[in-house]
């Protein structure tokens, strides 16, 4: 059975997408990128969520310390606990995913 390759989005691609379509540089696309980023991540520190409309919502949920467990050797040891990050797609953006 062969393996389907899949393709994932790099944020080099992102940066080239951006700079194709606004007519800026590829040096002045990536570095407006990495800014937005920094904001969100420091928007999420702050309030703990962030919505961006037409898109969908990323909350900041806190994971409590719990046993985990080695399935090659059965050994048990502790997993910290640590905050993660949930997204959840609007409306809008899974009816333009499924529907076009």
């Amino acid at each position: 059975m062969e393996k389907i390759k899949r393709e994932n989005l790099k944020k080099k691609d992102i940066s080239k997408n951006i700079s194709l379509k606004s007519g800026v540089s590829l040096s002045y696309a990536s570095r407006f990128l990495d800014d937005v980023i920094v904001t969100l991540i420091s928007g999420l520190k702050i309030n703990g969520k962030l919505k961006i409309n037409k898109f969908g919502s990323f909350k900041t949920r806190l994971k409590k310390k719990r046993i985990g467990r080695n399935p090659k050797n059965n050994q048990t040891y502790e997993i910290d606990s640590r905050k993660t990050v949930s997204f959840k797609a609007s409306d809008f953006l899974k009816n333009k995913i499924n529907n076009e």
